[in-house]
């Protein structure tokens, strides 16, 4: 099997979320099958709500079409390290594979800060691969922040 990147689809997101005044994060849910199951950006401020990051509403997405709250054999590719909130419901929902763009030295829950799949405590630990895309996704959290100051 090759493998073939959906990175391009999260930038996508993560672009509509930028667009939108939200931190530009953009997270895309890959079934078993290789469709698109869901995807989505940063919409926290939008809706008021602190866990609206882009992999909680794609798992919430993809979890509603599934019918059930595992995501057995599902890839998820993110343009940031997800947070430590994130990375417990990656574990939560059984996903099979990340794919990270950008690191998050700061806010980072994977390799940096809590690295929860490390924990004995992770109820699953999914491969995941960092750097995909990196460079394009660091920019756009660049470009963002830049315009902020």
């Amino acid at each position: 099997m090759v493998f073939r990147s959906h990175m391009t689809l999260a930038l996508e997101e993560a672009r509509a979320a930028a667009a939108r005044g939200e931190v530009p994060v953009g997270a895309v849910l890959i079934a078993p099958d290789g469709t698109v199951a869901a995807r989505a950006g940063n919409r926290t401020r939008e809706l008021n709500d602190p866990t609206a990051h882009a992999e909680i509403l794609a798992i919430r997405a993809a979890c509603a079409a599934a019918g059930g709250e595992r995501l057995t054999g599902y890839d998820l590719y993110v343009t940031l390290e997800p947070c430590a909130m994130c990375a417990a419901a990656i574990a939560a929902a059984r996903i099979a594979r990340v794919y990270y763009g950008a690191s998050d030295p700061k806010s980072g829950g994977v390799a940096h800060g809590a690295c929860v799949f490390s924990h004995p405590q992770a109820h699953h630990v999914p491969e995941v691969y960092e750097g995909i895309a990196e460079a394009d996704c660091a920019a756009i959290l660049k470009e963002f922040f830049t315009a902020k100051r």
